[in-house]
């Protein structure tokens, strides 16, 4: 999913999916997206350790979480939007092995001082639940007379 336009604010409608994304987490996602968000805990990259600290493999992090919560934000809403804000909460871990598949509805849309803002309520399941439960506010371009 790489959009290489923006949807205008307009053309979004309170109750619209986004897209479906299912990811195939594997080792490699979780030890490296740990790495780069220099995040050195063990329970990222050493199963060992995990399992001892009652874990059943290596776990992803959060920071990589909200990458990939990024990702799908800004995949539907193109090159011209701004992901103005993103809360989450964490559930159950996400392992290697897992899909984890997030999906996303528009809860909310607004005109505030002159941006075209609009709420998303995302959530991203494991075959345990859900790993993550988030809202986000993404600005989208307005028509050109400012709706």
């Amino acid at each position: 999913m790489e959009p290489t336009t923006t949807p205008l604010h307009d053309d979004v409608e309170i109750g619209d999916p986004l897209p479906e994304l299912t990811v195939e987490v594997t080792t490699t996602i979780v030890v490296t997206g740990a790495l780069a968000s220099r995040d050195f805990y063990p329970g990222h990259h050493d199963k060992e350790y995990a399992r001892r600290a009652g874990m059943q493999d290596v776990f992803m992090n959060i920071l990589t979480t909200n990458g990939w919560l990024g990702r799908y934000l800004t995949d539907w809403a193109g090159p011209d939007a701004v992901l103005d804000r993103l809360s989450l909460r964490l559930g159950v871990p996400n392992y290697p092995g897992d899909a984890w598949t997030l999906t996303g509805t528009v809860v909310d849309k607004r005109v505030e001082d002159g941006r075209g803002l609009v709420d998303i309520d995302v959530v991203g399941r494991n075959p345990r639940g859900n790993h993550v439960t988030a809202r986000a506010v993404v600005d989208l371009p307005l028509r050109k007379d400012g709706r």
